[in-house]
């Protein structure tokens, strides 16, 4: 089992009890901290973000051993000050990787999905993008590779240095006194998450903010101007999926409908937001334009619909835990699958099985007529896997979950699918009625 993998795992636990702490807090302070559904379509998104990263489906370009093998002018013996020197180098081409998201059409989808919450708290943390299959900002890291700073110091402070970037996602810590100079605390990343004209586009910095003192980026948190969270041209969808590739999908719209070809080839490397005017005028986007005014997105209440998104995401909580212990299973000596390539390939059609899941009950959540659709191709594959993978069954040491138990959730969850479109149908027929 990878690293990463590893503190993927105990992270988890980490995040959910400092979640859990923090809406006690709210409730004690008398603070609305945590909606329902936006708080499970955060998770969500992190867990989809996981599943990714652990199966490791993205490509990296160039990796940074490579770097360090052809580039290194020093070699230099791990000490204390090398990883101080690395987590400097990692900060400061994090810096520019956020920014630059920011900044280009092209680069906005890769990180649209962390933004999109509209609420502020440490499950937003969690928002992290699927949608960057290539890893494209290794050249950053070249200079590191150049000193001699060793693979395996990078490859410690990698998960590091984006775990410490949690702590920070809250409303309930106001100002930190002088370390507001000196780390990006709760304030300064408020101000970056907000879409108030005087916020927008600040506080890029990661963990040190002196990188936005250096390159004109920092925003003070002003008492006069409360931060109102999310996105310009809000996501107005609890679907995490749908959100990681939304911008993608627009950019194609608009470069196939553009009328001048420069335009189609212009638009993705233009600052975010820049549509060709033709396109503009004939197609026009409901962007934010007062965001105290802005209505925050909700979906009519059900109690028994939220009691079964929570059960829903208990569940995947649980089969992400399933997969990285399947993940160790395999790589152990007990793995009784033929080859280890009808190994990956069992876990890499659970990952599909998974962002499938979450994909059908967040959609279910926004009272859609694709969560049908998503539900039966989700169901479809999961028969594959319980009648093909006897493998995934295997839960603990060689204790099996029963067949018939995961066909029982795969029917449950099929039939309060359907229930659920044929009395939202019912409804919108009602409302066009009135």
């Amino acid at each position: 089992m990878s690293d990463y993998t590893i503190a993927v795992k105990y992270a988890m636990f980490f995040f959910m009890a400092t979640m859990l702490i923090e809406w006690v807090a709210s409730k004690v302070l008398k603070l609305k901290v945590y909606n329902t559904p936006d708080t499970i379509s955060s998770i969500s998104s992190g867990m989809t973000n996981n599943i990714k990263s652990i199966l490791n489906l993205s490509v990296v370009i160039i990796s940074y051993q490579w770097m360090f093998e052809h580039f290194a002018i020093f070699q230099i013996s791990s000490s204390w000050w090398v990883y101080v020197l690395a987590f400097l180098g990692i900060d400061f081409a994090n810096y520019w990787t956020h920014r630059w998201n920011h900044e280009f059409n092209i680069l906005w989808n890769r990180h649209i999905i962390h933004h999109s919450s509209e609420e502020y708290n440490l499950a937003c943390a969690l928002r992290q993008t699927i949608s960057s299959v290539f890893q494209i900002y290794f050249f950053l890291y070249i200079p590191l590779a150049i000193i001699g700073i060793p693979p395996k110091v990078i490859t410690i402070l990698l998960p590091l240095h984006l775990f410490a970037q949690f702590w920070y996602h809250t409303k309930l810590i106001k100002n930190m006194g002088f370390l507001e100079k000196i780390i990006v605390t709760p304030s300064h990343h408020r101000v970056h998450h907000a879409i108030n004209d005087i916020y927008i586009d600040k506080n890029y910095s990661n963990i040190f903010i002196f990188w936005d003192f250096m390159f004109g980026t920092f925003q003070k948190e002003l008492e006069s101007e409360t931060p109102v969270y999310g996105v310009l041209k809000p996501a107005r969808t609890w679907n995490p999926i749908y959100i990681n590739f939304m911008h993608l999908i627009q950019l194609l719209k608009d470069a196939i409908r553009a009328r001048n070809w420069k335009d189609k080839f212009k638009i993705w490397f233009m600052p975010t937001g820049w549509r060709p005017k033709d396109v503009e005028k004939l197609y026009p986007l409901d962007i934010i334009s007062n965001p105290h005014e802005y209505k925050k997105y909700q979906t009519k209440k059900d109690s028994f619909l939220n009691i079964w998104s929570c059960l829903q995401l208990t569940i995947h909580l649980a089969m992400q835990f399933h997969i990285i212990y399947l993940i160790n299973f395999i790589e152990s000596d007990d793995f009784n699958v033929a080859v280890l390539l009808s190994g990956y390939q069992m876990l890499v059609l659970y990952g599909i099985f998974f962002t499938f899941s979450i994909g059908s009950f967040t959609s279910l959540m926004d009272r859609s007529r694709f969560s049908l659709i998503i539900e039966i191709i989700k169901n479809a594959i999961g028969f594959l896997i319980v009648f093909y993978f006897q493998e995934t069954l295997n839960i603990f040491q060689g204790v099996y979950l029963p067949k018939s138990a995961v066909v029982l959730y795969l029917v449950v969850s099929q039939l309060i699918t359907i229930f659920y479109y044929f009395k939202f149908q019912k409804q919108e027929k009602v409302s066009l009625a009135l």
